[in-house]
């Protein structure tokens, strides 16, 4: 399987407002053009990451930075954005239930789905399929659904009750358990972290079923070296969010599951099913910063994993030592 080493270890301290850091950001992703795009959740604003490490824009309900031009609009705690297929970007907010449509060139943002007046109780990732419909994940609510370019609701996965099939389920019966994250693999289906139920899970959306990739239904460390379907993945009832916390995949379809509470990157390899361990260590130290100068993955302190997001052969893995302070690991792929 393909072996991985540290390229950097950057040390962050939101206190004194490092957001962007040696061409990194803590939490951001890159859409499928490169683009990089930083989010503060806690402090509710995303903004375009440019050639310099600086923020061309930012998107939020105020003016964040001072000459860094702001896009108005109400974020609350935004969670992911996507790129749709005439350049605007769609950002979803987990804090409001809304997803807003931005138009970078106009420099103006639009309401694109309000999610209390369909009954979504939140919203979590945004993802923008080849049809450009936008896939959102309700995390309490345990429901997927699917938009249209305009914002209308045209597919809702799960009934809003908690649920599991181990066996590929009809869209009709499908259901899930707190769902953390969501992204479009190469191959154009949707996958998902199904959380509480310690699984990933594939929306085949040409056969309109879902299969479970990885994951049994119950909560553990096991399954290194074999079949992913046979593996657990961490859990700790007592934390509000319990179970994976984060998704990515590469290009090859390989998938790579932030495994929080066993503080662990695993890989689920595409072509053999088979699930190993690539980052981090069961026996994490709450508080405690990685040293820039580590070289093996598996000495990796990560307590706290955040969301991660892969591009162009790096892994990109946050943590959060404390309230105000964080890593982030960055993985290359060894070929």
């Amino acid at each position: 399987m393909t072996g991985w080493r540290i390229e950097r270890i950057i040390n962050f301290n939101f206190g004194s407002g490092d957001l962007c850091k040696g061409g990194f950001v803590h939490f951001g992703f890159h859409d499928r053009n490169g683009r990089q795009y930083a989010l503060a959740h806690q402090k509710h604003f995303l903004g375009l990451v440019g050639q310099d490490d600086r923020l061309e824009w930012t998107v939020a309900a105020h003016t964040v930075f001072e000459g860094v031009p702001n896009i108005n609009a109400e974020l609350r705690y935004p969670m992911y954005v996507d790129s749709m297929p005439d350049g605007t970007l769609i950002a979803s907010n987990f804090g409001n239930g809304r997803l807003y449509r931005i138009d970078p060139v106009k420099m103006e943002a639009k309401l694109f789905v309000e999610g209390s007046t369909i009954g979504m109780k939140d919203a979590g990732n945004c993802v923008v399929d080849d049809e450009g419909c936008v896939w959102v994940n309700e995390v309490e609510g345990c429901r997927v659904w699917r938009f249209d370019s305009t914002g209308k609701p045209i597919l809702t996965l799960g009934d809003g009750r908690p649920g599991f099939q181990g066996e590929a389920t009809d869209f009709e019966k499908v259901r899930f358990h707190w769902i953390y994250d969501i992204r479009r693999g190469p191959d154009g289906n949707i996958y998902v972290l199904d959380s509480r139920n310690f699984a990933v899970r594939m929306i085949d959306v040409k056969s309109q079923s879902v299969r479970t990739l990885a994951g049994t239904g119950k909560g553990g460390y096991e399954g290194d070296g074999g079949d992913a379907r046979l593996a657990a993945f961490g859990s700790s009832p007592n934390a509000r969010f319990d179970g994976p916390i984060s998704l990515s995949l590469d290009e090859e379809g390989n998938i790579y599951v932030g495994d929080r509470q066993n503080h662990v990157v695993r890989m689920i390899q595409r072509k053999t099913g088979i699930i190993r361990t690539i980052a981090g260590k069961p026996r994490s130290v709450d508080g405690k910063g990685n040293d820039p100068k580590e070289t093996d993955p598996l000495r990796l302190n990560l307590p706290e994993i955040s969301s991660m997001d892969y591009h162009d052969g790096r892994l990109l893995v946050p943590t959060d030592i404390t309230v105000d302070s964080g890593d982030l690991v960055v993985l290359t792929r060894l070929r």
